[in-house]
Formats: C-alpha cells, sequence, structure tokens
C-alpha cells in the first residue's frame, strides 16, 4: 500500500496549534498509510505552547506516525511591534521550512504528499511549490469566513475597491457565502485601516494556488456558504472539504495553568441545578479591563443567575502574552462581590471549555463567539450569546464596552424559559448533527475520506 506523509504547519498561537495537531490525529486513525510531520513556531516567551507541546511529546508513542518538529526561535523579532508581527514572524521562517523539506524529502520512507499550511501561513505554499509538492489550507475558521475573505480578495486586488471608504459608512456588502447582506462599517479592524490589509489579502489570494482547503465545519452547520464556495469562485479550481467539526477533547493537554482543577470545577458544576447554570468563557485571549469586569459583575448579580465566570486579567501592554488568572479576582471585582454571590456563583481561571459546555447543569454560554466556543457550543447544549469587544475583529462585533444592564437583560432573556422553546428545540437539533457529521457516512466523514484519497492518489 502507498505510504504518504503530510507537512502540517499551523500558525504560532495555541488554537491555531490544537486545532491542526487534532486534525492530524483524525487523519492518522482514519487511515494507517498516513504520517503527519507538524511544525511548530513559537511566539517569543510563549510558555503557554512549549508547555502544550511538551505534554503532546511525553505523551505520544515511540511508534506512533505523529512527529513534531519545533522550528528555531525568532527571539530577535520580540521588540517587533510593526502590524505585521505576525506575518513577519511566520516568513522568518521560511529558510527553515525549506531546509526541513528538503531534509525529509531525502531521508523519509514515506513519499511526501504535500504540506497542510493555516489561513496566516500562505508565504509556504511558494516553498512546496519549489519542491513540486501539492500544497492544501486547513482553515480553522468556518465557510462563511472563509468566503468574506475570499470575497474581499476579489474586491481589493481584482477590482481595485478601497476597504476604508466602509470605515463609517452605512453602505451593505452582498457577499456570495452570506444568506444576507452585511453592514460593510463591521467589517475586520484590519481591513478598514490604511496599509493594513493588503499584505494578508496577497496571502489570502495564494489560496487559489492550493489544491483543496479543509474547512473546520460541517455540511449542516453552514450549508449555505459552503454551497455559495463550491460553485462561486474557488470552489471551481479547489476541493472544498468540510471536516469539522475539530476539536480539542482532551483538554487537558492544554491546561497550562495551575488554577482550580477540572475536578474540582465539575463538582462544583454537580451540585447545581440542570439547565440553571450560566457560563462565561471569552477564548483563550480574553480579558476585559476592569471597568467592564465590573459591568459584567453588577450584570451576574442583579440577574440572580447561578454563573461559572472564567476571569483573567490583560497581558501587560505591548507584550503578546497569553492573558493570567488574578491572583486574587476580588482586586478588580466590585466589593462585597465574591461574599454576595458565593451561593449561586464561582469565579475561575482556566475552565476546562468543553466539559463543563457538555455538563447538564449548564444551560448557557456568555462567550466572544470565536470559531472553536462556536463549535464546542454546538457539541454541547447550551444556547450562546455573544459578547464581543476585541477590536481586531469587529465582523464578530463593532462593540468596545457593555453596559451591565444590557448584559443582565441578555443573560435573563438566555437563561429564561419562557420562548426559548424554539432555540433550545434548534440548538439540540444541531448538537446531534454535528456528531452525526463525524460519524461513519456522515458529510464531515465522507469529506475526510474525500481528502485521504486525493492525498494518496497524489502519490501515484
Amino acid at each position: 500500500m502507498k505510504k504518504a506523509e503530510l507537512i502540517f504547519i499551523p500558525s504560532p498561537g495555541l488554537g491555531h496549534l490544537i486545532s491542526t495537531v487534532e486534525m492530524a490525529k483524525l487523519l492518522l486513525q482514519r487511515d494507517g498509510c498516513i504520517s503527519v510531520t507538524v511544525l511548530i513556531m513559537k511566539l517569543p516567551n510563549d510558555l503557554v505552547v512549549e508547555n502544550y507541546t511538551q505534554k503532546l511529546s511525553s505523551a505520544a508513542n515511540p511508534s506512533s506516525r505523529l512527529r513534531l518538529i519545533n522550528l528555531p526561535d525568532q527571539d530577535g523579532l520580540a521588540s517587533n511591534k510593526s502590524e505585521n508581527f505576525l506575518f513577519d514572524f511566520i516568513e522568518s521562517q521560511v529558510i527553515h521550512v525549506r531546509d526541513i523539506l528538503s531534509n525529509l524529502i531525502e531521508s523519509s520512507d514515506s513519499q511526501l504528499a504535500g504540506i497542510v499550511v493555516d489561513m496566516f501561513c500562505a508565504s509556504f505554499i511558494d516553498v512546496a511549490n519549489e519542491f513540486s509538492l501539492n500544497s492544501y489550507i486547513f482553515f480553522t475558521s468556518g465557510a462563511a469566513c472563509l468566503g468574506l475573505f475570499l470575497h474581499l480578495v476579489s474586491l481589493v486586488l481584482e477590482n481595485d475597491q478601497d476597504l476604508t471608504q466602509y470605515k463609517n459608512s452605512d453602505a451593505e456588502l452582498h457577499v456570495p457565502c452570506f444568506s444576507s447582506p452585511v453592514p460593510a462599517k463591521v467589517l475586520p479592524f484590519i481591513f478598514l485601516e490604511d496599509g493594513q490589509s493588503t499584505k494578508f489579502l496577497r496571502y489570502l489570494k495564494k489560496f487559489r494556488e492550493t489544491k483543496g482547503i479543509m474547512v473546520n465545519t460541517f455540511s449542516e452547520l453552514e450549508s449555505y456558504a459552503i454551497q455559495a464556495l463550491s460553485t462561486d469562485g474557488i470552489g471551481n479550481t479547489q476541493k472544498i472539504y468540510p471536516v469539522g467539526p475539530i476539536l480539542n477533547l482532551n483538554e487537558n493537554e492544554s491546561n497550562t495553568s495551575k488554577n482550580e482543577s477540572e475536578e474540582v470545577i465539575l463538582d462544583w458544576l454537580n451540585n447545581q441545578s440542570e439547565s440553571s447554570v450560566v457560563f462565561l468563557c471569552f477564548g483563550s485571549m480574553g480579558s476585559f479591563d476592569e471597568c467592564q469586569v465590573k459591568e459584567i459583575a453588577i450584570a451576574l448579580e442583579n440577574s440572580g443567575q447561578s454563573f461559572l465566570w472564567s476571569l483573567r486579567k490583560p497581558s501587560p501592554k505591548g507584550k503578546m502574552e497569553y492573558p493570567k488568572a488574578y491572583d486574587d479576582p476580588q482586586q478588580v471585582l466590585p466589593d462585597g462581590f465574591v461574599e454576595r454571590t458565593k451561593g449561586i456563583g464561582k469565579v475561575i481561571g482556566w475552565a476546562p471549555q468543553m466539559a463543563v459546555l457538555s455538563h447538564p447543569a449548564v444551560g448557557g454560554f456568555v462567550s466572544h463567539c470565536g470559531w472553536n466556543s462556536t463549535l464546542e457550543s454546538e457539541l454541547g447544549i447550551a444556547e450562546a450569546i455573544r459578547i464581543d469587544f476585541r477590536r481586531d475583529f469587529k465582523a464578530e462585533s463593532p462593540v468596545d464596552f457593555v453596559g451591565s444592564e444590557e448584559i443582565r437583560s441578555a443573560i435573563s432573556r438566555l437563561m429564561g424559559k419562557d420562548g426559548n422553546i424554539e432555540i433550545s428545540k434548534k440548538v439540540s437539533e444541531m448538537k446531534n448533527k454535528s456528531r452525526m457529521a463525524l460519524q461513519e457516512g456522515g458529510s464531515s466523514y465522507i469529506a475526510q475520506s474525500l481528502f485521504i484519497e486525493d492525498v494518496i492518489n497524489s502519490t501515484a
């Protein structure tokens, strides 16, 4: 039987790395002829990724077909504060990726079938072309997001439109992958600022040089967007593989903090009534300033709702670090908040998000609605509302500050039973569809099979 080796290159950062490793593990489980090497880029002083990879390496079986290779540290770029830091950092690794590919081609027992890069790593497509290797994209977000990005490539690079004109505009954009028009002023921040988007758009344009794009979604969730991608534009020249939801279900691998253990958190949930708890968690980079923290706290207290809140302090200004837990959360919470809510609420640092969302006590999810969190809420059962303050991605939320009364009202609507029967039914249906998609015969299972078949056939 033919053996094929794939080289995965995720962007630096824990979220992209975890999704990539889980995708690789799934392919290895599906076909014994495939082996995978993951090239890992670690940002300066990123101990979170370092700890995660150490856990993976220590747990690896010597006969495992999954290999991890750490690319050289680029500590000299730590002082780079430019808006293009991420792209500069990734491009600094091109020479090292070229050397690794050359060595693998010469020494590997398997035939190198191609490279799989994520959305920020398109510069490595040129390296693959140098070795006449196929290249693929693993798009860690959804199909609608992919469609939006590719549409913006067409508007800016092919039709010479200036997106900055939409910064404070009431105009609406008609995007092929969206069923409804999009207010232009809520486009991602990077596209609305002078000079910031050109480099990213050029990377996105290179997607068309690949053989195909795996997307971390499933057909039942984004049927409209997937159909549009497959029939309009990029789908005419490349295959689209909706292979998700791809998630890390062994969350202890990624728990690199010293906060309360999963056991302690789940024990607390075990003592709560079914569907009574609202869970607040805002992703691996989620944190708020003290003013916003107080507004959320006031909202929770006034709602009278049982809650589990993952609260972490912002990274120091000018440093690309993951938020850390407070030594004492009371330093940013309203005076007396912890004491007044101790009967109904719990404030924690790190949270085992998937385990919490799957717990029967959890009935609602307040989130930044990043893509991984969205998929996890689909696999769990909790209905979700969005509170998103990130300024780099306005398409997810144009709001920088949300008051306590608005938050309280949203939580009350989310957790109230009246009028939510139809929503609860749809959430339950989508949960079942998301799980069925990954089972044998499901839509994502079939898409994964097609990708594996294409990879194996390309080694002929």
